[in-house]
């Protein structure tokens, strides 16, 4: 059985330190080049198996070196590989731009990640999964993987899994119309402030109350300095930020999502998940990559949040 599985995009992200972010006829340089295994979904279960949960994840690579890199990188960290497919053509990447203030931009290859059918996903995972965990794919090359994702929550619905849910800007822009039937079968839905009140049309407070009305269960709305609001449509929690210094800030919002889903599956109070997110995220961004900075069990038991 596994805590949770992740199903979104594999991309190995390639790090540019540049002195600034250029804009439209502008130029800049690179400081420093990185390599780091990612995907947004990728990332969380990624954290939550360095806090010691047990996963899995459901994904696509292709047949080369970057897809054997993304696949090793999961074993070092004790993620079970055994529903990620391998197929023809080249692995998604992502060129990551952070600038000195570590502020980023992105720009994304889905190599084969947007090819993924459902028919192609090992069935038993169905079956051993306590919660999957579901981020954005870029479908700039079809929307098979999008459509695999509808089904897997109508899947997951039916055999009582939970589902929490990151939509990322991509999904965001695709509006509600097209995500209604996934966000009615979510458990928790992960967004930022921003994407939220530009799904809605709305306030993020009302925007997440309307989304309960919907039924998903709970909203956990990421708003960067500060902190994250929380709700179950009963009870409404503002949490603060931990102050640290900010080196960069890629995979913040996927640490926070590890840090919420781990206090959830632990059965803790709206606040607490609000907060050990929000310290998984604050201990991530200390840190240049969207993994490096991911606490262990080790520390997280160090800091005394729980």
């Amino acid at each position: 059985m596994f805590d949770a599985v992740g199903f979104g995009a594999l991309n190995l992200d390639k790090i540019f330190m540049v002195d600034k972010i250029p804009k439209k006829d502008e130029e800049g340089f690179v400081r420093k080049i990185e390599l780091h295994p990612g995907g947004s979904s990728a990332n969380t279960i990624v954290g939550l198996s360095k806090l010691g949960m047990r996963t899995s994840f459901i994904g696509k690579t292709g047949n080369d070196g970057d897809g054997r890199v993304l696949i090793e990188d999961f074993r070092r960290q004790g993620v079970d590989t055994s529903f990620i497919i391998m197929g023809d053509g080249r692995s998604g990447n992502a060129m990551i731009f952070v600038d000195d203030e570590g502020n980023r931009a992105i720009l994304v290859d889905p190599g084969v990640n947007d090819t993924i059918e459902f028919n192609e996903i090992n069935p038993e995972v169905f079956e051993k999964a306590k919660l999957i965990h579901l981020t954005s794919f870029i479908c700039k090359n079809g929307i098979q993987s999008f459509e695999s994702q509808k089904m897997a929550v109508e899947i997951a619905k039916e055999k009582g899994i939970y589902i929490t849910f990151d939509p990322g800007l991509i999904y965001i822009e695709r509006g509600l119309k097209e995500l209604e039937t996934m966000i009615r079968g979510t458990t928790i839905f992960l967004p930022n402030r921003k994407e939220l009140e530009l799904l809605m049309n709305m306030d993020y407070v009302d925007a997440s109350r309307e989304l309960i009305s919907m039924g998903c269960k709970i909203v956990a709305v990421k708003m960067g300095a500060e902190g994250c609001y929380v709700t179950n449509g009963k009870e409404e929690v503002t949490v603060k930020p931990f102050t640290v210094e900010v080196v960069d800030t890629t995979g913040a919002g996927d640490a926070f999502n590890a840090g919420f889903i781990y206090g959830f599956l632990k059965g803790y109070s709206l606040g607490k998940c609000g907060r050990i997110g929000n310290f998984v995220a604050s201990r991530n961004i200390q840190k240049v990559g969207a993994r490096a900075g991911l606490p262990s069990k080790d520390e997280f038991a160090d800091a005394g949040i729980e």
